[in-house]
């Protein structure tokens, strides 16, 4: 009970982060109407703003016009309010919701020249003290910003998906993000509804950075012939909503490959195989029918029969990493202390409330008697297991 209550503080610390009066919020143009972007812009338009949606051609717009329908049709009861939330979210193929817009997301694929070409051909449209924001998962906004005339106001506002179920989003702040800028995007997530936690720019910025290694280590079971349904059991007893290997089903074996590779080259670890392979064949995880598991109906068809293996070792393994990381990020100073990283995970995640977040947890277990579990790992699975120096920063 003590943590729950703590997780409720935890909320109620990022409410207190801004103001809504730092924005006068009246029109959001997103540019993507892919799953990401067209989520993005059927949250905002069903919160009362509107929204302009814009991709090359109608037929993109089409299937994210067909999600907003079925988010209002579940969201609200009344057709009228309905009717005025589809009224709210216009398709724009030429882009002309730009110049009237208080805040642009730019949420298309993990393409750095992409999205420095759409930054190239919209900052001279875009009106005086607009936010240009991006919805990169892994890209630095340091990389991102290179040509952009005024540098300050370009911001990442990251959702995580399902936009509608998962209540944060990280502000993704540079050195030349002017103050301005912070406290605009902060309120922009408050008038929408949305818990904002303001992040260092750094590759997977904090909770794509600390989910990772978790979704990696999944991976490396599964390629070590741990049954999916066994890897996914220890991460469900632990009190995650999800199992991992799922959670990469769910949100797509490319997006973890792409933001994987990217971490991999930051910070010199290692990709799976088989993750490039099921990429390659196209088995991409549910959207696709088939990834680590097949679905039916969108479901994943499990065999009730799997063998289950060492559940408490799966679950160390998979914890572990998950905690290591996170010492990490306070080292680094991702976030401005660790409340705020415990509740970026509770949130982003839904890392188990009841335990309080990660570093909570730490303290709760012992860090003392976590690093040393971690050092036998270490000496059985390999240096992934090795603490990091942000441990003794925890205790």
């Amino acid at each position: 009970m003590r943590n729950l209550i703590r997780v409720f503080f935890l909320q109620t610390q990022l409410k207190g982060l801004g103001s809504k009066k730092s924005l006068a919020l009246e029109h959001v143009h997103v540019i993507g109407a892919g799953i990401m972007g067209g989520d993005i812009a059927a949250w905002c338009a069903l919160r009362g703003y509107q929204v302009t949606l814009q991709d090359r051609e109608p037929k993109y717009l089409s299937n994210a016009m067909q999600r907003a329908n079925r988010l209002f049709a579940k969201k609200l009861k009344a057709r009228h309010e309905r009717t005025a939330a589809l009224d709210r979210l216009i398709p724009d193929t030429r882009g002309y919701g730009i110049e009237r817009a208080d805040v642009i997301i730019e949420a298309i694929y993990e393409d750095k020249g992409a999205k420095q070409a759409i930054y190239k051909d919209i900052e001279a449209r875009m009106k005086p003290g607009a936010i240009l924001a991006t919805n990169t998962s892994s890209i630095p906004l340091e990389t991102l910003a290179k040509g952009l005339k005024y540098p300050k106001r370009l911001i990442g506002i990251h959702f995580f998906n399902p936009v509608a179920m998962m209540p944060l989003v990280e502000i993704v702040k540079t050195s030349k993000s002017s103050a301005d800028t912070i406290e605009q995007a902060i309120a922009f997530c408050l008038h929408i509804g949305k818990l904002p936690l303001p992040v260092k720019s750094s590759p997977g910025f904090l909770v794509n950075r600390i989910l990772m290694p978790y979704l990696v280590e999944a991976i490396h079971l599964y390629e070590e012939d741990v049954s999916p349904e066994a890897i996914d059991k220890a991460a469900l007893d632990f009190g995650m909503p999800m199992g991992p290997v799922e959670l990469a089903d769910t949100v797509g074996l490319d997006i973890c490959h792409s933001v994987a590779e990217n971490l991999a080259a930051a910070y010199g670890t290692s990709v799976p195989t088989v993750l490039g392979k099921y990429v390659a064949d196209n088995k991409l995880g549910k959207k696709t029918g088939a990834g680590f598991y097949q679905y039916k109906k969108g479901k994943p068809v499990k065999d009730n029969d799997a063998d289950l293996g060492d559940q408490k070792t799966i679950q160390n393994r998979l914890i572990f990493r998950l905690l290591n990381e996170s010492a990490a990020c306070i080292d680094e100073k991702i976030v401005d202390d660790k409340d705020l990283l415990d509740a970026g995970i509770i949130f982003g995640t839904g890392f188990a409330p009841f335990r309080g977040g990660p570093l909570n947890y730490c303290l709760q277990e012992g860090v003392d008697s976590i690093t040393e579990a971690m050092e036998e790992y270490e000496s059985k699975y390999g240096e992934r297991f090795k603490p990091v120096k942000g441990w003794k920063l925890i205790k």
